[in-house]
């Protein structure tokens, strides 16, 4: 639990505080970061911590912009660092021009592939799924039947997120979100009727389960269908205050956290909805990025954003500055990916100069080259490379008739394929190594 921040009125110390130019420069600071008391009260010596608390706040409330949803008030204030990453996502994640020479178009459906893989596990594991993102991977790319509750959360989740991509031009409607979450849920909670369904009592808390304390008590369930409403009323139209659509994408993630409208499958629910807002606006690399990576890596900073949110005015700021630095985070790490992967095509290269090679069979040898011991099969490889039935076949045949692969009778149908005997003598031939 945070430590409850002082409430002292405000005294004449604090106006003449406020406007002193040197405070002035440790508040934009402190407002840059958007710290709460638990961090303001260290960031300076000459000052009592209360009263810079309070300067800070009465610079917060100058600027507050206001959301109601239900009976609830909402305030947020857009920052100098607010902005100036609100721009840098309009140039790089909507922008076209700039944005499109992120990913070079020969590789986009390879990458997106993999980029909603890692959404699906990474959005999963927040919640609890155990399981390794190789063998998640694999069971995705050959669609392998689930057997655990953890991996029917993951395909759950990558069915999903593939849903909101072939459908992110529609409107939100109560009806669409509870198909979200019968998508999200399948399989998954205690009582199957509670899938695609609002809760309908209070015995629902957010605990923090190193202490078994209550972190969060959502609304009463009598107030969620109001809540849901104005929910999709926020996220299909326009009003006279306009949100920022990255702004709104966020805010529209903390809600759903905050209303908790289902017994569970909340976050992932949050998560996905946040996806799709941002597409339905045309920032169409966020398809591209594994929000949820950089989350899980920084769980407590997510979970403490929410707090700091509802134990300081209902504030978003606090959950805004944070899932904005996510967000960066999450572009520069596809940027790092992608010349990664661009080092690797370099490699794969060599492959496709082997005569009647191309080039996904390129990569097909590069993997058996990196991993000996890997296994493939036809669906993997048209999900892999987003392929027909019937490509995926010739390729993997091909290899097999140039010898590099041999194939393996699994059923009267399927078949898997291993790398041959003869693998390596065939790399020197063709002057590989």
């Amino acid at each position: 639990m945070l430590e409850q921040a002082p409430k002292e009125k405000i005294s004449a110390k604090t106006l003449e505080l406020l406007r002193d130019k040197e405070v002035s420069k440790v508040i934009k600071t402190i407002n840059d970061e958007y710290l709460y008391w638990d961090k303001v009260k260290y960031k300076t010596k000459d000052i009592d911590p209360q009263q810079l608390w309070q300067v800070v706040k009465m610079s917060r409330q100058f600027n507050y912009k206001q959301l109601k949803f239900g009976n609830y008030i909402f305030n947020y204030i857009t920052t100098d660092y607010i902005q100036k990453l609100m721009h840098y996502f309009d140039m790089h994640i909507g922008g076209y021009i700039g944005a499109k020479s992120v990913i070079p178009e020969e590789e986009k459906m390879r990458y997106l592939v993999s980029s909603i893989m890692e959404e699906a596990i990474s959005s999963s594991q927040i919640e609890g799924a155990n399981t390794t993102r190789k063998k998640a991977k694999e069971m995705l790319r050959k669609e392998v039947k689930p057997k655990t509750k953890s991996e029917q959360m993951i395909v759950n989740n990558y069915l999903t997120i593939k849903h909101i991509t072939q459908n992110r031009h529609e409107e939100l409607t109560p009806e669409k979100l509870l198909f979200v979450h019968k998508l999200i849920s399948c399989d998954t909670l205690d009582n199957k009727i509670e899938e695609g369904e609002f809760r309908n009592s209070n015995d629902i808390y957010v605990i923090n389960y190193t202490n078994s304390e209550v972190v969060h008590t959502p609304p009463n369930h009598k107030e969620v269908n109001e809540l849901i409403n104005d929910l999709c009323k926020f996220f299909n139209t326009e009003d006279d205050k306009f949100v920022h659509p990255v702004l709104k994408a966020i805010i529209i993630h903390f809600m759903i956290g905050w209303i908790h409208p289902f017994t569970d499958g909340n976050g992932r629910t949050a998560r996905a909805l946040f996806y799709w807002y941002l597409l339905k606006k045309g920032y169409w690399l966020t398809e591209y990025l594994s929000i949820s990576r950089i989350i899980q890596d920084t769980k407590n900073q997510y979970e403490r954003a929410f707090l700091y949110t509802e134990n300081d005015d209902n504030d978003l700021s606090y959950f805004i500055t944070y899932n904005l630095k996510v967000m960066e985070k999450a572009f520069e790490a596809l940027k790092h990916y992608i010349q990664q992967k661009q080092k690797e095509n370099l490699q794969i290269a060599n492959f496709v100069r082997i005569p009647n090679v191309n080039e996904r069979q390129g990569q097909l040898l590069k993997l058996l080259f990196d991993e000996p011991e890997i296994i493939f099969n036809v669906k993997e490889v048209e999900n892999r490379f987003a392929v027909s039935n019937y490509t995926a076949r010739t390729d993997l045949k091909g290899l097999v008739d140039l010898g590099f692969l041999e194939a393996i009778q699994v059923n009267k149908v399927k078949q898997n394929f291993v790398r041959s005997k003869k693998f390596e003598n065939l790399l020197l031939k063709y002057n590989i190594k």
